[in-house]
């Protein structure tokens, strides 16, 4: 009986969302080195990928992975305080110490993983927490795990921001600001330099998630920095998942505060930590992009080419939204695409505001200036269209 309770109660939710075309579909996808993937055994040119720099299917990268399995085996064996601490994530956490400038470094499971272990460890029922209204899930889940008072401010509104810490920062024992440092959705930069400002005048903590940042941004060191210089930033999450092109996150700070974490951060202390392969895999694709700042720069370039071809206004990131508001007209724009050979997903709410649904492009160092010219072209036909 409550089997049967349990299964109406998922085709009802999913019935819902069906009727307001959210329900999602996985698609198995096989993906290649040069900006292709497989889907359903047709070919398409992929725009909607993470892997910024190709290093995914980097030949060393995977050379790196192989040998660190080969030498460790395939898993860690336990969390990182109990016997899943392999010598790499040392060296990791050092690699990723100096491309960001910062004095230590944490290795956690995800970036996920990150942002709901780090904010419940630094603040509580006592805190404030101000963060932009759209930075990732992954921040708003670490701030209602924290317990902590919580305002939302209006995207990138420095002044909104100044104005809540005037009027709110007495009254609590301690204050965090967070935002995305590129946000995922919209491919805009945060206003870093003048947050971190802020926080100092206000004595609030800055944490920054440069999840779409490291490796393409300020020739990828992130988005901590401008014009080679680096923003104190005290606290900097990311993820080595896209640019990266491996798994698994990180934070960035002071040796002090990654003490605390490797002590209190609840989603690291009781996870398995990443498997070798991985850890070495990252390794190996620090290297890279500490050193070649030509693959660093490319996707950024490629976004702006897109850009100019349409006339849209020029990117700050590699990601370059098309925003169609409707749903179901985003919906058959993404399959238009597809019929034409080229994967864009349509995004859709949740995970964007209602009404602001869109094609997300990204550009990646895997794609050739003819890929994108094609794209462009197909773009602007298939909006022309509609």
């Amino acid at each position: 009986m409550s089997e049967n309770l349990l299964r109406g109660f998922a085709q009802n939710k999913l019935a819902k969302l069906k009727s307001q075309h959210l329900r999602r579909t996985l698609v198995e996808t096989v993906r290649s080195s040069n900006g292709k993937v497989r889907q359903n055994s047709r070919e398409l040119i992929s725009f909607s990928c993470n892997d910024y720099l190709g290093l995914s299917q980097h030949p060393n990268i995977i050379k790196a992975s192989q040998e660190a399995t080969y030498k460790y085996g395939v898993g860690s064996g336990g969390s990182r305080l109990v016997s899943g601490n392999n010598p790499l994530n040392t060296q990791l956490e050092s690699s990723l110490a100096k491309l960001k400038g910062t004095e230590d470094a944490v290795v956690f499971g995800s970036g996920y993983l990150a942002n709901i272990g780090v904010i419940p460890a630094l603040v509580g029922r006592k805190d404030l927490i101000l963060i932009d209204e759209l930075s990732h899930a992954c921040l708003f889940t670490g701030a209602t795990l924290a317990n902590s008072h919580i305002i939302r401010f209006n995207h990138n509104d420095t002044s909104e921001v100044s104005m809540h810490l005037a009027k709110h920062r007495k009254s609590y024992q301690h204050c965090l600001v967070l935002t995305d440092g590129v946000f995922s959705m919209d491919g805009d930069l945060a206003p870093i330099l003048e947050l971190n400002n802020l926080c100092e005048r206000y004595q609030a903590w800055l944490m920054t998630d440069d999840a779409h940042g490291l490796g393409v941004i300020e020739n990828g060191r992130g988005s901590s920095f401008i014009n080679g210089s680096a923003i104190p930033v005290p606290l900097q999450v990311g993820t080595l998942s896209k640019a990266v092109g491996a798994y698994g996150g990180y934070l960035c700070a002071n040796a002090d505060i990654t003490e605390l974490m490797r002590n209190r951060a609840r989603s690291l202390l009781y996870a398995t930590a990443l498997p070798p392969g991985n850890l070495a895999a990252a390794i190996a694709a620090l290297k890279i992009i500490e050193t070649n700042v030509k693959l660093t720069n490319k996707p950024l370039s490629l976004a702006k080419r897109f850009a100019t071809i349409l006339g849209l206004k020029p990117p700050e990131s590699p990601i370059v939204p098309i925003r169609l508001g409707d749903v179901e007209r985003t919906l058959k724009a993404s399959k238009q695409l597809k019929d034409r050979g080229f994967l864009v997903v349509a995004i859709r709410p949740p995970t964007v505001p209602e009404g602001t649904a869109r094609l997300r492009c990204t550009f990646s160092a895997s794609h050739t200036e003819t890929q994108v010219d094609l794209f462009a072209k197909a773009v602007k036909k298939v909006l022309a269209d509609q």
